[in-house]
């Protein structure tokens, strides 16, 4: 009786989820090219380990490793800035790199596979933690999210290269007893993490909004930064920027006239805050107002700039000290 290995039914399942996305367009268009770069590994790995079918134990190599560049140039496109060909492409060369191996040097496979995995994750967290500044593109109301669930994709881009370590091992000390079990089961997860990761709404961005080139940004004294944030109060609250769900850093930067890292570097030294809180602080007063006019929390949420109440329940505890309906009712209390 024919049986699905579990590498295919995940690769089923994500086939299914992209298709899904495409068509209600929900998501940002790179990351269904990671979902389905997924798949289709998770369908090669099908093939090769539970059916045998010997081409695809040439293809294995090069599907596996066109994961990390794609993920890195998903995210470069989706956080940082506009896709160009000449800075992104390169990437590519190593599953091309990989390929050549494969035909004329498979005894490097071992050490090349897992150190492009993990060469691609630990560049992700390099990249990550240099703060929310180096992430202009993400929507501001998604907060702290889209730095945190790409640290989860790069820990798990590391995670794979240790499966090929385990494989590696169990050759030498198991005669590759449990090859079969290691890459059918770690794989496998690590597909569905990297897939599911992809779904998320906080991932939301504007990949095709102009983002110039990163450069250092310039040094300024205490009396710069306060006038550049002046400039920004006058600006969110004249044109009530705060009240778009897809704000971004980089549009921001853009109206003001300064490079996103020198805007998030002076809210930061200013406030005390990041710009996503910053931002924030306006949407949580102005559905406080509306509260207090009488409007339901989610209308007042959804006429705040927010999108899902998790976060709206999250900031408003954060600026108030209460939950939206508590702090109503603490207002009521309070007499004339």
């Amino acid at each position: 009786m024919p049986s699905l290995p579990i590498p295919m039914i995940v690769a089923i399942l994500l086939a299914y989820l992209a298709i899904l996305t495409l068509a209600r367009r929900d998501r940002p268009w790179p990351f269904v090219l990671l979902i389905l770069a997924c798949a289709v590994q998770g369908t090669v790995i099908s093939l090769n380990q539970h059916y045998g079918v010997t081409l695809f134990h040439t293809v294995q190599p090069v599907t596996a490793t066109l994961i990390p560049p794609l993920a890195w140039i998903i995210f470069q496109v989706t956080a940082i800035r506009a896709f160009a060909p000449s800075r992104h492409l390169p990437h590519l060369l190593l599953p091309a790199f990989v390929a050549f191996c494969m035909a004329f040097a498979p005894q490097v496979l071992d050490i090349v596979i897992p150190s492009g995995f993990v060469a691609y994750g630990v560049a992700l967290l390099i990249a990550l933690k240099q703060g929310p500044g180096n992430l202009p593109l993400p929507r501001l109301e998604s907060g702290e999210r889209p730095g945190l669930i790409w640290r989860v994709i790069a820990l798990a881009l590391i995670a794979s290269a240790f499966s090929d370590i385990l494989i590696l091992l169990d050759q030498v000390l198991g005669q590759g007893r449990l090859q079969a079990w290691i890459i059918g089961v770690f794989s496998s997860l690590i597909l569905l993490v990297l897939g599911a990761l992809c779904l998320s709404r906080s991932l939301e961005s504007e990949p095709n909004e102009a983002c110039p080139a990163a450069e250092p940004p310039p040094v300024m004294d205490l009396e710069q930064n306060r006038a550049l944030i002046e400039r920004l109060d006058h600006l969110v609250t004249s044109q009530t920027l705060f009240l778009d769900p897809g704000l971004t850093l980089n549009r921001l930067s853009r109206k003001l006239g300064v490079p996103a890292k020198l805007l998030s570097s002076t809210i930061n030294q200013t406030t005390g805050e990041n710009v996503s809180r910053y931002i924030n602080a306006y949407r949580i007063e102005h559905a406080c107002l509306q509260l207090e006019a009488g409007e339901s929390v989610t209308s007042a949420m959804l006429n705040s700039g927010f999108n899902t109440k998790s976060n709206f329940n999250r900031e408003f505890r954060r600026v108030k000290g209460h939950a939206p309906r508590e702090w109503l009712a603490t207002r009521a209390a309070v007499p004339d």
